[in-house]
């Protein structure tokens, strides 16, 4: 059993309803954390979320902190979010560079997951923006400088290239249809496990003493159909075999 940490994966929806001359405005709170939080956990996995809207606040900040997990999981949370500590942004008082703290405690022997999406690598506008911080050097992949996503809203399946590692999970035959990623490149010495429309979906390296891998669609709906990430028996597979694969 490995303990999990998912970061991100949690909005807030605004919506403002015209009916005529009168509108009024309304509010959701919504997560996109079960599928995965569901497939880790039927494997054994402890798992904790920290919704995006906790992360500024809450992230761990040092390696005291982040050695209470195996496996950190960023899953469409910015950069900024994880840099800006509220009394960083609003106060302008120094505080921990966790995203260093993070890499560090990667080389140290840590395992990091990164899962695509609006705010994951480049991200929507470059507004994930990870390219330009300390944590970029320990993904197995190099991003792009300026908006990363591929949107492919007839659907892809992707091609597994190594289907033997133990980080898919032995998952078999095809996979369900993808709607978009986040394109990014392979650096020298990444294993490129799967392809999506000829960009990585599934690559994974070492870095220093510990291992960090990427997923490069979403875990959930929108790039993620149902029939992908709710009725497909290899999601586990795969997202259990990289978790497993990065904790060893």
């Amino acid at each position: 059993m490995s303990r999990v940490l998912i970061a991100g994966e949690s909005w807030v929806s605004q919506s403002t309803h015209i009916k005529g001359v009168d509108s009024f405005t309304t509010s959701s709170y919504v997560t996109g954390v079960e599928p995965l939080r569901r497939a880790l956990e039927s494997r054994g996995h402890e798992v904790e979320h920290m919704p995006a809207h906790l992360v500024p606040a809450e992230f761990p900040g040092d390696a005291d902190a982040l050695g209470r997990y195996d496996v950190v999981v960023l899953s469409d949370i910015g950069a900024n979010s994880i840099q800006l500590a509220p009394q960083v942004f609003e106060q302008a008082v120094p505080g921990a560079d966790r995203l260093g703290a993070l890499r560090a405690w990667v080389a140290d022997g840590g395992g990091l997951l990164m899962v695509g999406g609006y705010l994951s690598f480049t991200g929507f506008e470059g507004k994930a923006a990870f390219r330009n911080t300390a944590l970029h050097e320990a993904l197995p992949v190099e991003l792009l400088p300026e908006d990363d996503r591929v949107e492919l809203p007839a659907g892809a399946n992707a091609e597994v290239t190594a289907a033997g590692h133990a980080a898919l999970g032995g998952v078999e035959g095809e996979w369900p249809a993808l709607l978009g990623y986040n394109r990014v490149r392979a650096r020298q010495n990444t294993d490129v496990l799967a392809t999506l429309n000829g960009d990585p979906l599934v690559a994974v390296a070492g870095y220093g003493k510990g291992r960090s891998a990427v997923f490069t669609s979403d875990c959930s709906p929108h790039w993620a159909p149902k029939p992908f990430c709710e009725e497909w028996d290899g999601y586990a597979r795969v997202f259990g075999g990289l978790v497993e694969w990065l904790a060893r």
